[in-house]
């Protein structure tokens, strides 16, 4: 799940770390018996993660985990809007409603420095584990990433599970695309250099867009860019993680709910549609090329691993980027570190060339 940043230009897991170091110290004065179990779990989480990532991840350690329930979403999505940073000032920013799927609700989409000539495009998905987040959660960073690629950036306010399951949200993501492609002369779009991009559970969607993409041949892509991508119910469900994958930020657990509100039915099983998930596509032939970048503590490492191995199997160009001792959003949690930028920068250079490729 994505992770906020705080509206004071710092990141919520400094006010998370403060709580930690409190509780920390209150069982440091309850027994040395509890002060050694929990220097001992803390030591062990830590020692795979990378050493400039060490302070984040003991900051989140420190976090409460409650149980993931249908009745604690809403004030796990109240939580995260607290969050949301205002829109950068100097960059063009707007929301718009524009007409959903048939017999759906309209769509709010948030449209980032639109405008001039013909430049490319992205379409964008929010992360938020299907189940919370809203584009407002990645506007200043989207903002910017538009700024440096000098590009129009789109992003979907897409319902949420479980009170929309995967039809409706793919819909709604959909009907976005659509509508950039045919609105591009309006939005100084040039609509032969369309990508979609999305983090977590957005890389997920942006995932499944490519293959509505290339299933319904109205909207021709150039790229797709997964960050992390929540790819397969099967993870942490019928097929068991290993250690330490998965110990910070989304864990097996979050990972099963997520995907049991998304899919409407228990994820793992023979039961589950195909066309709601990417990893269980018949196909991925015909596909545009992709960039795929993940940590290598991230749960979701193997998944993408093995997504990108049948991408190239399939004939797709793509670029796998797997850092060591990275975990989960830790480019959102420990943004300042030379990690993180070399993982940005990264995203950046890879939609910068797919952009300088003019299709025939």
């Amino acid at each position: 799940m994505r992770a906020a940043v705080s509206k004071s230009g710092g990141s919520p897991w400094r006010c998370a770390g403060a709580v930690w170091l409190l509780l920390f110290s209150a069982i440091a004065c309850a027994g040395g018996n509890s002060r050694v179990s929990v220097d001992a779990e803390l030591t062990a989480l830590l020692a795979p993660v990378a050493p400039e990532l060490r302070p984040a991840a003991a900051r989140i350690a420190g976090m409460p985990r409650p149980a993931f329930t249908t009745e604690a979403l809403p004030s796990r999505r109240a939580a995260l809007r607290q969050f949301e940073q205002p829109p950068l000032p100097d960059i063009p920013f707007e929301k718009r409603t524009i007409p959903g799927p048939a017999g759906a609700p309209d769509v709010t989409v948030y449209l980032i420095n639109i405008g001039g000539g013909q430049r490319p495009a992205i379409l964008h998905t929010h992360g938020g584990g299907y189940i919370a987040g809203s584009p407002a959660q990645d506007l200043p960073r989207l903002q910017r990433l538009a700024q440096a690629l000098d590009c129009v950036i789109v992003s979907v306010d897409y319902r949420l599970a479980p009170e929309t399951t995967w039809q409706g949200s793919g819909e709604d993501n959909y009907a976005a695309l659509k509508w950039l492609h045919d609105h591009a002369a309006e939005l100084g779009v040039d609509r032969q250099r369309l990508a979609v991009m999305g983090e977590s559970a957005g890389g997920g969607h942006a995932a499944l867009l490519a293959l509505m993409a290339r299933d319904r041949g109205q909207v021709s892509l150039i790229f797709q860019m997964l960050i992390y991508p929540m790819l397969d119910d099967r993870t942490a469900s019928t097929r068991e993680v290993p250690a330490p994958l998965g110990e910070l930020i989304w864990t097996a657990e979050a990972n099963r709910f997520g995907w049991r509100a998304f899919l409407g039915q228990e994820p793992g099983t023979t039961a589950v549609p195909a066309a709601a998930v990417p990893a269980r596509a018949g196909s991925l032939a015909g596909l545009p090329p992709a960039f795929i970048a993940v940590g290598g503590l991230d749960l979701f490492v193997q998944e993408n691993i093995a997504y990108a191995q049948r991408l190239i199997a399939a004939g797709v160009p793509t670029e796998l980027l797997v850092l060591p001792g990275a975990f989960h959003a830790f480019d959102v949690v420990a943004e300042e570190t030379a990690l993180a930028r070399r993982f940005s920068e990264a995203r950046v250079r890879a939609l910068r060339e797919a952009f300088a490729q003019r299709p025939e």
